[in-house]
């Protein structure tokens, strides 16, 4: 499960690089990952999550615990 965001799901999109002439091949757009460890209160140990950006706000927003069992649910964990 390489490049994929273990919270939100986000994963490497592909698109064109676009020349000053207009022409195009095609590249890759790769989520903004970290692997980052996370402190779980209630079940009293540290889990590592490989996580974007946009992952890491959002646990500080909803919560640990909150933001697992919503990946787990959707199957991103």
């Amino acid at each position: 499960m390489s490049r994929v965001c273990q919270i939100t799901g986000k994963k490497v999109i592909t698109g064109n690089n676009v020349s000053h002439s207009k022409r195009r091949t095609k590249r890759k757009f790769y989520p903004n990952l970290f692997v980052k460890k996370f402190f779980v209160p209630e079940e009293d140990k540290w889990i590592t999550l490989k996580v974007s950006a946009s992952g890491i706000r959002n646990i500080d927003k909803n919560g640990i615990s909150a933001c697992l069992k919503e990946a787990k649910v959707k199957g991103f964990l």
